[in-house]
């Protein structure tokens, strides 16, 4: 089974990338299951490798006939054009209260379109997917966001249920992602959901109309996950119930992104979701504790895999659980059909029933991780524990028996001896009895430490290229901690769950299970947090080279292949594993950057600024790090998971340099998390008015030993190969009580004869002092203050005459940038503009004499 689902995957990345008609596949399934049947009886393994052919046939046939039978309706789209709509539809995932800043609180769910109104009257009946997010103004008495808990939540913001029926107020836009390489494809992951648009509204604006649309089961199933969640929070406290939230009923809702962070640093973020290990220990406690009720194996396992279905709706991941309750179901099933059960075997099933439900499944990080995960522990951890630690724990048995210990491997009979005869000796002074208790229970235990190490090590390394290539990090104390936390969470788990099952009949009862798991609690999340904040936790790696991905690809394969071979070449399989993980993590691809040019790079960051200097040395400078707009914050850590995955993508691991223009958000809030990234060596800051955004980052430089160099007019120097010139803040310059425009430090960079200006947000009264002053040629301009009409002085192009221009702009943005009389001086001026909200990320090329651009979404 395992061979068949491996060529199933195979056949359905042919049908996505190859394609072909779907009759070429169904004849090739059809002549091919005939071919295997005439040979199965002749030529068994001919016949066996034909039935293979058809599992591929049939994965290319399937992926192609589902993306032919369910295209997303679109028919909303030629009504968003920026005015609301009237939008009459029915919940179908039920709201996530959040905070949003500034005391307001965001309610995201989806919901189906019923019909649509217009502002003229209009009236169409479509029937769509819309992400909405409805805000709402709340703050706790403790002025905390309402969303800290059900209740506070409740009490400021009503929670849509699934199926109500809505009539809302709303503006609409298109999904977006951000078009630089190594972006996330936002757009493709709603797409799969089949979300069209996005949409937000105001509270005030929402009215729940009569009737119910959508399934009971959805309804009943949302109503028991709503009442798990309230009673999670009346039996713990805040911190420790969102903890439980997120770890037992896969709600993440109350989870800050600095806890999640933490658990991503320290290698065990998969304790903080819902994940397969969670249903492997439920379902362990619950068929173990069945068996001590004298239970037959068939109702074991037929209850056994009740609760675990019935756990999997109550949590409402989706996936990720099924595929383990799945698992849990086809391996519990083998043992009542064989004697002995096959990890692999039981894989391969739940893979191939898996991929037949929802083929596209295939793709996703979470489904390749997941099944990598189990073919480690089964392909290579338990074959090895099998020849040894599993076969050491047969020494114990039977402990008084001379007949067993003669039919014992040598060497484990040569154990058994040694072992009793320290069982002798501490029988002198303990007495027989408790000695054998003794040495047995050590001996086991000793034994049980011996394979959690061993399984977290292969394990840590084993994952080490997927989770440099989805996550770009190498999780250097990964082994330390899931040796602390995965015993915890096996005693978490259970005992929340008992807990939860008490508190329905008596809140004292429930006390009882409460007590360790809020013990167990609290020791993964003080383990977590100290272990995060240690400075080789946060070790962060670009995206590896090609031939990194196969090196570390063969070297699984190989471990997999010698894990039951002679113990010399399973040992030669795990160094060679090992040796993957630390090349991986210490061994950075080269940069993809072209030597002996200057290299200009504007990042797309939305409405913000970001721009990657190349020298032609190789020198690296960052100038700003985008960010959101305003004190009211951001879903997105700009940083992170914007400007951070374009660098990794171009194997960047390090930065010389970063640059921050002024203390505006929108170029600095993603600064701090480019410094934990890159580890520069030089932050160049200029003027430094009072601002809590400029002091995080200074702070944050500090901490990672970066030195702050202050920068001023006149300052020239050379670097990398380039010579650059501070044409802005002069000294004297007067520094407000808060950020300004005209704050922004002034760079010209020249090459040869070619140069670039980068103004920031540098606005009329500075660009007329920097042309009166210093009179900059540029061959590249990067517009000020995004294309503002209060920039981009005919005085500063008169005397630049630039050939090229970025305007770095969000699309679709609030504020009307570009403004259409920036463009017409800089058509005036014959200057070529480039957007980041139509272009994605541009670069320009500066070979000493010419400029030659390149547009990343023409890529």
């Amino acid at each position: 089974m395992l061979w068949a689902a491996l060529v199933h995957s195979s056949g359905i990345l042919a049908g996505v990338y190859l394609w072909r008609p779907a009759l070429w596949w169904a004849l090739a399934s059809f002549l091919f299951a005939m071919a295997a049947m005439y040979f199965v009886s002749r030529r068994a393994g001919l016949g066996w490798i034909l039935a293979l052919g058809v599992f591929f046939f049939l994965g290319a046939l399937h992926v192609q006939g589902r993306d032919a039978r369910s295209p997303i309706d679109t028919s909303i789209l030629p009504y968003i054009n920026g005015q609301p709509l009237w939008i009459t539809a029915h919940v179908i995932t039920e709201g996530r209260v959040q905070p949003a800043g500034l005391g307001e609180i965001r309610q995201a769910l989806e919901v189906e379109s019923e019909q649509i109104t217009t502002q003229t009257g209009l009236t169409v009946p479509i029937h769509c997917r819309i992400k909405l997010n409805i805000y709402s103004k709340g703050v706790s008495n403790e002025g905390r966001p309402a969303s800290a808990s059900p209740e506070s939540s409740k009490s400021s913001q009503r929670t849509f249920e699934y199926g109500e029926r809505l009539q809302v107020l709303a503006k609409l836009r298109l999904p977006r992602n951000f078009r630089n390489p190594g972006t996330f494809d936002y757009e493709g992951y709603l797409r799969d959901r089949g979300i069209v648009a996005l949409g937000a509204a105001k509270l005030e604006d929402v009215e729940v109309l009569q009737g119910f649309s959508g399934s009971r089961v959805n309804f009943w199933r949302g109503r028991l996950h709503r009442g798990v969640i309230a009673k999670v929070h009346q039996l713990w406290p805040a911190r420790e119930a969102a903890l439980i939230d997120a770890m037992v009923i896969g709600e993440e809702s109350f989870i800050d992104r600095d806890t999640r962070t933490d658990f991503q640093r320290s290698g065990t973020y998969h304790v903080l979701v819902v994940s397969g290990m969670n249903v492997s220990i439920l379902a362990f406690v619950v068929f173990w504790t069945l068996q001590r009720l004298r239970l037959g194996d068939i109702p074991c396992t037929v209850l056994t895999v009740a609760f675990c279905v019935a756990y999997a709706l109550i949590t409402e991941v989706g996936a990720p659980v099924w595929r383990a309750t799945l698992m849990c179901a086809v391996y519990l099933g083998t043992r009542l059909l064989y004697r002995d059960r096959a990890m692999l075997n039981a894989l391969g099933a739940a893979a191939t029933g898996l991929l037949v439900f929802d083929p596209r499944q295939l793709f996703t990080a979470s489904f390749q991780m997941t099944f990598v995960c189990v073919l480690i522990v089964a392909a290579i951890g338990i074959p090895i524990l099998e020849r040894t630690s599993q076969l050491y724990k047969l020494a114990v048995v039977d402990w008084g028996s001379a007949a067993y210990g003669a039919l014992l491997p040598p060497r484990v009979a040569q154990f058994r001896v040694e072992l009793q005869w320290i069982s002798s000796r501490i029988a002198l002074f303990i007495g027989e009895r408790w000695s054998r208790r003794f040495v047995c229970a050590g001996t086991r235990s000793a034994l049980a430490a011996w394979e959690l190490i061993f399984i977290s090590a292969v394990m840590q390394t084993g994952l080490a290229l997927p989770m440099a290539y989805y996550f770009h990090r190498a999780t250097t104390i990964g082994l330390p901690a899931n040796l602390i936390v995965v015993p915890l969470t096996q005693l978490m788990m259970p005992a929340a769950v008992a807990s939860l099952a008490l508190g329905y009949i008596s809140p004292w009862l429930a006390k009882i299970p409460a007590l360790p798991t809020a013990f167990a609690i609290d020791g993964i999340a003080g383990s977590v947090h100290g272990l995060s904040g240690l400075r080789p936790a946060d070790l962060r790696v670009p995206m590896p080279s090609a031939l990194m991905i196969a090196m570390a690809a063969l070297a699984l394969v190989l471990a997999m292949c010698t894990a039951r071979r002679r113990p010399i070449l399973a040992a030669a399989g795990l160094i060679s594993i090992l040796l993957a993980s630390f090349a991986l993590a210490f061994v950075p691809p080269r940069a993809r950057i072209r030597p002996g040019v200057l290299e200009l790079t504007s990042i797309d960051v939305g409405e913000g600024d970001s721009a990657l200097l190349v020298t032609p040395q190789g020198c690296t400078l960052l100038v700003d790090a985008g960010g959101p707009i305003g004190p009211g914050g951001s879903q997105l850590d700009f940083g992170e998971d914007v400007v951070s995955p374009y660098l990794w993508s171009r194997g960047i691991a390090r930065l010389d340099v970063v640059a921050i223009t002024h203390g505006h958000s929108d170029h600095i809030g993603g600064m701090a998390s480019v410094i934990r990234n890159f580890r520069p060596r030089e932050l160049w800051v200029a003027l430094l008015p009072p601002s809590r955004e400029l002091d995080e980052v200074l702070a944050t430089a500090q901490a990672f030993g970066v030195h702050v160099v202050r920068h001023w007019e006149g300052d020239e120097f050379d670097f990398g190969g380039t010579g650059i010139k501070v044409l802005f803040p002069p000294h004297d310059w007067f520094v407000a009580d808060k950020p300004r425009n005209n704050d922004s430090m002034v760079l010209r960079v020249s090459f040869g004869d070619s140069s670039l200006l980068l103004e920031g947000d540098a606005e009329k009264q500075v660009e007329r002092r920097v042309a009166a002053l210093h009179h900059p040629a540029a061959s590249v301009l990067k517009v000020g203050h995004h294309g503002s009409a209060n920039a981009t002085t005919e005085e500063l192009l008169n005397c630049s005459r630039p050939k090229f221009a970025i305007v770095s702009v969000g699309s679709g943005n609030s504020f009307g940038l570009p403004r259409v009389e920036t463009l017409a001086r800089l058509a005036q001026a014959g200057t070529r503009v480039y957007r980041t909200d139509l272009n994605g990320a541009v670069t320009f090329y500066l070979d000493g004499h010419s400029v030659m651009p390149s547009v990343a979404a023409l890529q």
